[in-house]
């Protein structure tokens, strides 16, 4: 399957949640939603904090705030986070070896898209922002298309 560059805000999320190296970012336990833990994503991806690594800027902004708007501009719904849920270590990548997905941080915000999965890459050319004119073609029933980045044009 042809995976996108990370240009839009769902590519990079895909590949944040998928990294070895990330931990404020990870699937539930079916693979079909995300668990942010909002301290550790601060720390970790938005440089705030002591730990920040001096690294190029991923996101544009420090506020996780915003990331919650981008979330919710390209379609994420918020789910109420079950603790039951969220601490089951047999999802794709669990939190830890031994499956404890205790949080120390911060609130842990859990959020789903239709088009958001481990394992179909090729969903997320289907998630859109919702712009003004998108808004206006959906509520007309119009179908919303993506553009794919240069390089993966036919």
């Amino acid at each position: 399957p042809v995976i996108p560059r990370p240009c839009t805000f769902p590519m990079k999320l895909w590949l944040l949640v998928n990294s070895p190296y990330v931990h404020s970012v990870r699937w539930d336990a079916h693979g079909e939603g995300l668990f942010i833990d909002q301290g550790l994503f601060e720390q970790e991806l938005l440089g705030v904090g002591p730990s920040a690594a001096e690294e190029e800027e991923l996101f544009k902004t420090k506020n996780f705030g915003s990331i919650v708007r981008q979330l919710n501009l390209y379609g994420f719904h918020k789910l109420t986070v079950n603790p039951a849920i969220s601490a089951v270590g047999s999802g794709p990548r669990p939190a830890t070896a031994g499956g404890d997905t205790s949080y120390a941080d911060g609130p842990l915000h859990h959020f789903w898209n239709p088009h958001f999965r481990y394992d179909r890459p090729d969903l997320l050319v289907k998630i859109k922002r919702l712009t003004k004119a998108n808004k206006e073609k959906l509520d007309a029933g119009l179908e919303v298309t993506s553009r794919l980045p240069d390089d993966l044009q036919h």
